[in-house]
């Protein structure tokens, strides 16, 4: 493809021009210039594009079909440019604003909008005084209901105002159960400590306690939910990075109360440091858990996800880990968690379906 035809081709189509497997990034001004990405796990050194025509630029790159992919141009200083072929962004968790893409077999897992008619659960938010178990201050707890009397499991999550804003997981839940894909739940989100994010969810055992002294009595509180004295290992908790593993962490101390874990591209190992979760994925549980993992293929955590799922198998736990075509950002988990949901809570089909 010559240098006119791309250019005619990222006018009509958008950046980058995708054809089979690659995926080829075109740049119309001064350069030089200079790509980065999910691709590189936003490491190493940006990729140069290359000058093909005065004043154009492109760089190729062979990519998973079924990719979602996150990137960004920089000039020679390294400040960002705008990709003018491209007017899709994310906002992706992490402080940068990237531009975004699939790949031909990549697509969002469920439509951006509930089915028409559905029942809508509600969400209502809280605030919890933590100054009796020695922390300062209140804590956020959004609550969702779903729109069933029935009682329902629980499932905790990390880092909920994120899940809450940039997954939208109550309406996702929501569009999940009206088409019959999943069980109803109950969700419990729980806001990080902000600058201590990382000590409350570095396999602490004191986060795990609150869930327990707080969470849950204010959930039951609120909320129809199953009893796990009567129906053990009943809920769940879900969380992503240093809150999936927080989620492995608390589904291993707590299988009574937590017996169902999603962990998503979980932060098992960082900086060659293997957490406490290793240690306790070789011991034999006093009750198996129901683990689902998963982590993208561009991520330096793969490694450690790929170590910790046999260890788990072997001990007895019931795992299900894949990996998918993307990188560290809420909108790759976002599509990939519906699988989870599926997963751990089946739906109790309606006569009709059976």
């Amino acid at each position: 493809m010559d240098a006119r035809e791309l250019e005619v081709r990222a006018r009509a189509e958008g950046t980058p021009v995708i054809t089979g497997d690659t995926a080829t990034f075109v740049w119309r001004g001064r350069g030089p210039v200079f790509l980065q990405g999910d691709f590189q796990d936003w490491r190493g050194e940006p990729l140069a594009l290359e000058r093909v025509a005065p004043g154009l630029w492109v760089r190729s790159l062979a990519l998973p079909r079924d990719a979602y992919v996150e990137y960004a141009l920089f000039d020679a200083r390294g400040q960002r440019l705008r990709d003018d072929f491209n007017p899709r962004v994310s906002d992706n968790g992490f402080g940068d604003v990237n531009h975004a893409f699939y790949m031909p077999e990549g697509g969002p897992s469920l439509p951006a909008r509930r089915p028409r008619g559905a029942p809508r659960g509600r969400v209502t938010q809280h605030r919890v005084d933590m100054s009796d178990v020695g922390l300062d201050g209140e804590r956020t707890v959004h609550l969702y209901a779903p729109p069933t009397r029935e009682p329902v499991p629980l499932l905790v999550v990390f880092d909920g105002e994120d899940y809450l804003r940039r997954v939208r997981l109550p309406e996702l839940v929501d569009t999940l159960v009206a088409d019959e894909r999943m069980r109803p739940v109950a969700l419990a989100l729980v806001s990080n400590g902000g600058m201590t994010r990382g000590v409350e969810y570095a396999c602490s055992e004191y986060t795990v306690a609150l869930l327990l002294w707080k969470v849950l009595p204010l959930a039951r509180a609120n909320l129809p939910l199953l009893d796990e004295r009567h129906h053990p290992g009943a809920h769940a908790v879900l969380g992503a990075s240093l809150g999936g593993l927080m989620a492995l962490f608390t589904g291993l101390r707590a299988p009574e109360v937590f017996g169902r874990v999603l962990a998503q591209s979980g932060a098992f190992v960082v900086e060659n440091h293997e957490f406490v979760v290793f240690d306790l994925a070789r011991h034999v549980p006093r009750r198996p858990l129901r683990v689902w993992m998963s982590c993208g293929r561009f991520e330096v955590l793969l490694e450690g996800n790929q170590r910790l799922a046999p260890l788990l198998t072997a001990s007895g736990h019931r795992v299900e880990y894949r990996e998918f075509s993307g990188g560290h950002n809420y909108p790759a988990w976002r599509d990939d968690v519906v699988r989870g949901l599926e997963c751990l809570f089946p739906p109790v089909l309606s006569p009709r379906r059976r």
